[in-house]
């Protein structure tokens, strides 16, 4: 039965795949990664998970800290999802990053790991402020898709599905996931892998809503601008980053259903941003 052989999951990445969005620093985050890991744990009750990522990280952050303690994990099921950080910064190289993404690709396929990773939607279609950086997504994703053909990783083509540029699916800063979003993700990446009782019932539409109106639309912008991108920039000015000291939340493989407890120290100092 497809799934049954997956019993080590790692996760890799940055704010997304630790979950930021869906839960949070006081009552502990879900997000995609806990979710998927909750799948496999319904094929096989046996499944361990570890969870290296860390808010704010880099793709060449996230190969060059948790490429190799997640290889040492000997995984055989590992979600690499991490671009997003790069694609808002001034000097975004799609190449560059795309490379970063490939040597974990190659290190993994290597290792005989299962390999997953995603694409990314629109972010112009979800923040209009960053309508610039369309042609960076989709530049991105498509060498995503190219290096993921080469190694044998599936991709999850979420940047492909009109539901992913729902505003439903993030949260009020726009650029993390709800837990609907999380959720929606961890079918996708289910359904990607063909675990047992996965569908593309994923990809569905949400109910129609009441969209606002242009000066609505406009308050919001300036209120998200305010609220969420004036702190983001003053972070990159002073060369901080919302994962500054902070560490990994389960960098052991342990039962799902196992709290990660202390098995990591999260520094409180900073809880906003990618």
């Amino acid at each position: 039965m497809p799934g049954t052989e997956y019993l080590r999951y790692v996760a890799l990445g940055d704010s997304q795949t630790e979950g930021v969005g869906d839960g949070d620093d006081t009552t502990g985050l879900r997000g995609f990664a806990d979710r998927l890991a909750e799948h496999l744990a319904v094929v096989d009750p046996a499944v361990r998970y570890a969870n290296l990522a860390v808010r704010g990280r880099l793709a060449a952050q996230v190969r060059a800290q948790q490429l190799a303690p997640a290889l040492a994990l000997r995984p055989d099921l590992v979600t690499v999802v991490a671009g997003v950080n790069d694609l808002l910064r001034p000097r975004f190289d799609a190449v560059e990053v795309a490379g970063h993404l490939e040597e974990m690709f190659a290190a993994f396929t290597a290792a005989g790991a299962h390999v997953v990773t995603v694409t990314f939607p629109d972010l112009g279609e979800i923040v209009p402020l960053a309508r610039p950086l369309g042609s960076r997504v989709s530049g991105l994703n498509s060498r995503i898709r190219a290096a993921a053909a080469r190694h044998g990783v599936t991709v999850a083509d979420i940047g492909g599905q009109a539901i992913a540029r729902d505003p439903r699916l993030w949260t009020a800063d726009r650029l993390h996931a709800s837990p609907l979003g999380h959720e929606r993700i961890a079918a996708a990446l289910a359904r990607a892998v063909r675990l047992p009782g996965s569908d593309d019932a994923w990809t569905l539409p949400l109910p129609p809503r009441t969209l606002p109106g242009p000066w609505q639309a406009t308050a919001a912008e300036l209120r998200w601008a305010a609220g969420f991108l004036g702190p983001w920039v003053a972070r990159r000015v002073r060369g901080r980053s919302s994962g500054d000291g902070r560490t990994a939340k389960r960098p052991r493989l342990l039962p799902v259903g196992a709290a990660a407890g202390g098995a990591a120290e999260v520094a409180r100092t900073e809880t906003e941003g990618a």
